[in-house]
């Protein structure tokens, strides 16, 4: 997975929920970071240094229209309530003409949504919904394109607009 994600062509590309900056720093180009964690920008910043890093809310873009090439995002699609993914893949189609998901593959036998109880490393416990994909569902989900990457645990499509 690391390794398509290095290969994606170098473009102006806007990195959603970069968490820690671990597949950020795979990606070419003049690449920008957002995420909405201080603490989580902080650890991205060393782990891609050549990345330009904003903090801000995924489901509400900071950004003009057309500001970037592509819209890449890993394991943040899959957070997204229905009203959610409506409003998120507007926001992207409206600053790039190229968006690229790579999130959870459906296992087989594992359900296709499940809200997960997490505890973080300071004992708070959290409330996740996570929704898990098959290639061809979530290429449906977002307008059609191209299966990037097809795998047990993994999956990754890339769907442009216009």
């Amino acid at each position: 997975m690391l390794q398509l994600v290095a290969s994606l062509p170098p473009m102006r590309t806007l990195d959603v929920a970069c968490g820690t900056g671990y597949i950020t720093s795979r990606l070419a180009g003049d690449v920008t970071a957002l995420d909405q964690s201080t603490r989580m920008l902080k650890i991205a910043r060393g782990q891609a240094p050549n990345a330009t890093f904003v903090q801000g809310n995924g489901l509400q873009l900071p950004f003009a229209d057309a500001s970037f090439d592509r819209v890449f995002t890993s394991h943040f699609y899959g957070h997204l309530e229905e009203h959610e993914r409506d409003q998120f893949l507007a926001d992207a189609r409206r600053i790039a003409p190229e968006l690229v998901i790579l999130d959870a593959a459906l296992h087989e036998g594992e359900p296709r949504q499940v809200w997960q109880e997490r505890e973080l490393n300071d004992g708070t416990q959290w409330l996740v919904y996570k929704r898990f994909f098959s290639a061809d569902g979530l290429l449906a989900e977002v307008g059609g394109g191209e299966i990037l990457f097809a795998g047990t645990w993994f999956t990754c499509v890339r769907s442009r607009s216009g």
